[in-house]
């Protein structure tokens, strides 16, 4: 048997064996369902299964770099990477950049973000002049997101009279036109939204069946993990490419499923065993992660949901403290009493920041805990608030770097057609839009031919549309030569945006200023990188899909010094010694808009359970009597979720003080009764855990790290060689952290190392190259 197998007990070990055929992994929270889904693909290529024949969706592109990090470790970096591994809007995209041509779309569309889409939609409502109060962008924008996720296409739409009638019921009888338009704007853009990735792999896919015959040739094993995630447009991609071979292994937890709200359907795993023949089924039951105590209240929350598969978490850890739920009268208490016990957890156990985290059901909850946290000089990081590519001068910069790959994407066009201001007005640009759409050709061919093309603009104006014509053809040469950095830096300066913004000096023009300097960091870093690794060309093309697919955990570089705060949606898949679980309060949590149907409250429980699985030693849950909402003081009530758990659990450190009734009636009125035998039910005593008043011993002192030697400047490769770096040398990297030399090869200019580094990639870097520093 393989060593690495010898990692994994009995229950993991049966799936990860079993090589051909349908299978679904029951996998409960903290159960090593990672473990399992890495060690099957890595031992399917050590039974001679190809790495280009397998094919792994992930939950996000973090998880897997991760994966494919550690499947190096044991079968080589060079061959982990011919596996096809990512998301499946990465993987999707890529396979469309193949053969998008067949649906008419050059290998080089753009991919429009949800900001992308929403002002196309707002110009297409304007256009139409429709009323903009009563077709909102944005719930234009879901409508039409809902209806791509369940695969009902335009012409699905006009055939179907019970959705145009939804539409007519809610007001917005126009909802099919501004569709169509929608449609037809983003092909003629050359572009796809995020929803277009899975929709058009799925017209591919049904459409020519020669592509569907490659890929399900191509993808002999496919492995899905998060299938209770999955939407109708996934669920049917899998069906597609895995029905040739049927050799698919699903990986999910039913009690895990919390995306319904942006299509995921739960029916995916419960009805897996009903969609293919003879599946095997296999159930990781033992939890790794938390103890005893936690798992118990999980598993007693979770209970109440009729909706689920039969499966029995349990675990062999600790027992563990008990949930601690603690009551505060205000949001602003809530926050003090979570940044106290981070504070005086960390002082009495010597803990980093990185062992805590907050989780909240809504964004807004943020406020509170983030002023408690600095007033304590305690370091956060929020995840998942304003992405810094979701931000203006960043979206300015990418919106040129989109135009010079792909000029026909107009909302690229009419973002930085003017900015910075160069008199080509609104009003300018309403009649590019419109000659556009009468010759079928886009904005950006207008422009190219405004000397022939019939359309009301002077002289003037035309001139300053050629020079911008001219200058993207420009940095269209210079993109044939220079590199993502190069390019970038050269249009930051040469459009005038560097000289704009130093015009502001307010505090946020510097603030965009230092965004504008980072984003160049990034590319930089990104460039360098690639290189490094010797097999990439660190292209702008590159850059920009790394951008496009990136999702909201993807940018953690893992610094270990801050407390993290995110929503409970952000956090699934996520681990931390010491969890914070707040606003648990009726209408918060459950939400008050996920409570009319039996079905949106067993989500809101998952929900719940998620968040309490994420703590491995001990899980707090906070609720106040009263909280701001809306600008207003409004009384809250305890989440029943709380209830839920069995008290043998539960350690309730400010219960209820115990009431008497002083009656104002005579009791006798009522029967034979004693006035003093009226009160509320008493409830059961709190039990306090003993402070630890041991000292610390005399002689605890914290080390300081030896100073560091540097292995290379950037200057060139004679340096390196008087460093004698060897096999076995412990090494930093400024980008992959700490690591270890494996194997050193080649000579001169092209000397490699091979590193094997602590987050678990394995990687061979060009020293004259890489930045190293030897640490031991």
């Amino acid at each position: 048997m393989e060593k690495y197998l010898s990692q994994l007990n009995d229950a993991q070990l049966a799936p990860t064996l079993q090589k051909d055929g349908p299978m679904i992994i029951i996998a409960g929270a903290g159960s090593g369902k990672t473990r399992v889904l890495t060690y099957r693909i890595a031992y399917l290529m050590s039974q001679g299964v190809d790495a280009f024949n397998i094919l792994a969706l992930t939950f996000t592109n973090k998880a897997a770099r991760e994966m494919k990090g550690r499947i190096a470790d044991i079968v080589g970096d060079s061959e982990a990477k011919n596996l096809w591994m990512g998301t499946f809007h990465s993987v999707f995209a890529k396979i469309l950049r193949f053969e998008g041509h067949h649906l008419g779309f050059p290998s080089n569309f753009t991919i429009y973000d949800t900001q992308d889409s929403q002002k196309l939609l707002g110009s297409i409502i304007k256009e139409m002049g429709l009323d903009k109060d009563i077709y909102k962008t944005k719930q234009v924008y879901s409508r039409i997101s809902s209806y791509k996720n369940s695969l009902i296409t335009v012409k699905a739409y006009f055939n179907n009279p019970e959705l145009m009638e939804a539409d007519a019921m809610a007001r917005r009888p126009r909802t099919g036109d501004i569709y169509k338009e929608y449609v037809d704007r983003c092909f003629k853009a050359g572009a796809m939204d995020f929803d277009d990735l899975l929709l058009r792999t799925n017209e591919l896919l049904t459409r020519f069946p020669n592509v569907l015959a490659q890929y399900q040739n191509k993808f002999r094993y496919i492995l899905v993990d998060e299938y209770q995630d999955t939407n109708h447009s996934q669920y049917l991609i899998v069906r597609a490419l895995s029905d040739r071979f049927q050799n698919i292994c699903v990986v999910g937890d039913d009690a895990q499923s919390i995306y319904a709200f942006r299509g995921a359907n739960i029916n995916n795993i419960l009805n897996f065993q009903k969609d293919y023949d003879d599946v095997k089924v296999y159930r990781l039951e033992q939890n790794y992660r938390s103890t005893k105590n936690i798992v118990g209240a999980a598993n007693s929350v979770i209970e109440h949901n009729k909706t689920k598969l039969d499966k029995i978490v349990w675990t062999a850890n600790v027992e563990g403290e008990k949930v601690i739920v603690h009551r505060t009268m205000t949001d602003g208490d809530e926050g003090r009493y979570v940044a106290s016990t981070i504070w005086e957890t960390k002082m009495n156990e010597q803990l980093p920041n990185s062992d805590f985290a907050v989780l909240y059901r809504t964004n807004a909850q943020s406020r509170a805990i983030e002023d408690a946290l600095r007033k304590r000089d305690i370091p956060y990081r929020i995840y998942g608030g304003l992405s810094f590519y979701q931000r203006k001068e960043i979206k300015d910069i990418t919106a040129y770097l989109r135009l010079i790959l792909n000029s026909a994407d107009e909302e690229a066009l009419k973002r930085v057609i003017n900015y910075p201001a160069r008199g080509i007005g609104q009003t300018t640009v309403d009649r590019l839009v419109v000659a556009a759409n009468a010759t079928g050709k886009t904005i950006y061919e207008v422009m190219q031919n405004i000397d022939t093309v019939s359309i009301n603009i002077n002289n003037g104006t035309k001139n300053k549309l050629k020079d911008f014509v001219t200058l993207i053809e420009s940095y269209k040469v210079m993109n044939q030569n220079a590199n993502a950095f190069e390019l970038a830096e050269h249009v930051t300066k040469s459009s005038g945006l560097i000289r704009e913004l130093n015009k502001d000096g307010t505090p946020e023009g510097v603030t965009k200023m230092d965004n504008v300097q980072e984003l160049l960091n990034g590319i930089k870093d990104f460039v360098e990188g690639q290189v490094e690794v010797a097999d990439s060309t660190g292209s702008l093309a590159e850059f920009l899909e790394d951008v496009a697919l990136a999702t909201d955990l993807d940018g953690d570089k893992g610094d270990p010094n801050h407390v993290a705060l995110m929503t409970i949606h952000l956090a699934k898949g996520l681990e931390f010694p010491h969890v914070f679980i707040v606003g648990m309060e009726e209408d918060l949590f459950p939400s008050a808009m996920s409570m009319n149907t039996r079905s949106e409250l067993e989500e809101e429980r998952r929900l719940f359970y998620v968040a309490l699985t994420r703590a491995e030693k001990q899980a707090y849950l906070t609720y106040t009597v009263s909280r701001y909402r809306w600008g207003k003081l409004i009384d809250a009530e305890p989440s029943r979720f709380i209830e839920e758990i069995d008290d043998k659990f539960v350690n309730n450190t400010t219960p209820m003080k115990e009431q008497r009734f002083n009656p104002m009636l005579d009791a006798s009125i009522f029967g034979d009764i004693e006035p003093n035998k009226i009160r509320f039910a008493k409830p059961k005593s709190p039990k306090f855990k003993k402070k630890d008043t041991k000292k610390k011993p005399e002689n605890f002192k914290i080390s300081t790290p030896k100073k560091l030697k540097p292995v290379s400047q950037s200057n060139g490769a004679s340096n390196l060689f008087d460093t004698k770096l060897t096999v076995g040398n412990k090494v930093n990297h400024q980008r992959f952290g700490r690591g270890e030399v494996l194997k050193i090869e080649g000579a001169g200019g092209d000397l490699k190392a091979e590193i094997k580094f602590e987050n678990g990639a394995t990687k061979k870097l060009l020293l004259r190259f890489a930045k190293l520093e030897i640490i031991g």
